[in-house]
């Protein structure tokens, strides 16, 4: 909330799920939707349902394993048609928290474990390697 001055965001993309969705949920405007698309933090996790229902805020998930191939084409060219532009262009740029040389790879992997991140964590791959 303090990125958009106390405001929050309209859309979380969760890919974490578990733990992550309480805080997700602080994280959303009123009237914010919370999309939950992997559970990589475990199946389950609390959530304020009064908070969701004090902020009309939605909740939903969905999984693309159980859709079918052309449904999965259509994803893609959308993402192609809309997305990839923006990202092209430089107007959506991943949040990068830290970066390590291939060698540090343990160091890389400690550090994501502790939660402490807040965006990706690169491994960098010289030529030399």
């Amino acid at each position: 909330a303090a990125q958009t001055e106390g405001r929050g965001v309209n859309v979380v993309l969760d890919m974490i799920g578990g733990g992550y969705a309480s805080r997700n949920l602080q994280a959303l405007a009123s009237e914010g939707r919370l999309v939950m698309i992997a559970t990589q933090g475990g199946v389950k996790g609390e959530i304020d349902v009064l908070r969701i229902m004090q902020q009309r805020l939605v909740v939903t998930g969905s999984t693309l394993r159980a859709r079918s191939s052309e449904f999965k084409r259509q994803i893609r060219s959308k993402l192609e048609q809309h997305v990839w532009p923006l990202i092209a262009d430089g107007a959506i740029r991943p949040v990068v928290d830290k970066v390590f040389p291939l060698d540090r790879a343990a160091d890389a992997h400690a550090y994501m474990e502790s939660g402490a991140h807040k965006g990706k964590i690169v491994l960098v791959v010289s030529r030399d390697s």
